[in-house]
């Protein structure tokens, strides 16, 4: 007998402890965001489309003027001087949701500065954050490192990046991010691993240049590749050596993905550094 309650005191603080737990199709979910120019308020508001979440945005006090050597020389004193913008209240109360969808433009190579003003005034304690970022080139991993760092009260998952070049990508892409780690309901294939890296040919040098060649600043030089198949078409994973002006050798790896249809040109997806 007493071996019995004993059994139905433990049940019941598991399925206590299970309660207090939101499954994620019944958790809280608010995308929260940054947008300078209005790239990031885009894939932020198919987030909440897709997902059926609140949305709020954060706001400068003195708005940023979205011209990119404004932005730039601005960032660089509050950097260096260590003040942050101030910003407005948010419309929403971050005590009443459980998963927060946080973005942000990339600047510096990690999230706007806004979005450090908001970590240093919000701890996120006990919330799940899941970050999601726009860029020219890359910058989700390193955004994604420095939030786990400033935010250790909170967990920071899996994020999604998109370049501003490829803006019209990220339905689609959500939709798989969003379905493969649970946040919504659906289920898609997993993509095939990359095949492992040889040396890089002229068809995949060829590659390489036709989607990295326009890019504003140079991106190296590939040594080798992996890929692989998918229903979309075939992504390409490049190792990739670059020097500095001071000859300093640095390797960072790009993707590039090549349509399925009919003359569709490579693109490059993100660097990786």
């Amino acid at each position: 007998m007493k071996r019995l309650l004993l059994s139905v005191i433990a049940l019941a603080a598991v399925m206590t402890a299970a309660a207090q737990q939101p499954a994620t199709g019944a958790a809280r979910m608010l995308v929260l965001y940054y947008s300078e120019t209005g790239t990031t308020r885009t894939v932020a508001e198919e987030l909440q489309r897709q997902l059926g979440a609140d949305i709020d945005s954060v706001v400068a006090v003195e708005p940023y003027t979205g011209i990119f050597m404004e932005t730039i020389q601005r960032g660089q004193r509050e950097m260096q001087s260590g003040q942050m913008p101030a910003l407005k209240p948010l419309t929403r109360q971050m005590a009443d949701y459980d998963i927060i969808f946080l973005g942000y433009p990339i600047w510096f190579g990690t999230y706007a500065n806004p979005i450090a003003t908001l970590v240093k005034e919000h701890d996120f304690e006990g919330k799940t954050v899941v970050p999601f970022c726009t860029f020219g080139s890359g910058g989700l991993n390193t955004s994604s490192e420095a939030l786990t760092k400033a935010l250790p009260k909170a967990t920071v998952c899996q994020g999604y990046g998109v370049r501003t070049a490829r803006i019209s990508a990220a339905a689609k892409e959500l939709d798989r991010f969003l379905k493969t780690n649970g946040y919504k309901k659906g289920k898609v294939p997993p993509l095939p691993d990359f095949s492992p890296q040889q040396p890089v040919g002229d068809g995949e040098r060829a590659i390489f240049d036709a989607a990295c060649s326009n890019y504003q600043f140079p991106l190296g030089t590939p040594q080798t590749f992996g890929k692989r198949t998918t229903p979309d078409g075939t992504d390409y994973k490049f190792a990739v050596v670059s020097r500095d002006r001071d000859g300093r050798e640095s390797a960072s790896t790009i993707y590039i993905t090549v349509g399925s249809a009919a003359g569709a040109k490579p693109e490059f997806t993100e660097v990786v550094r």
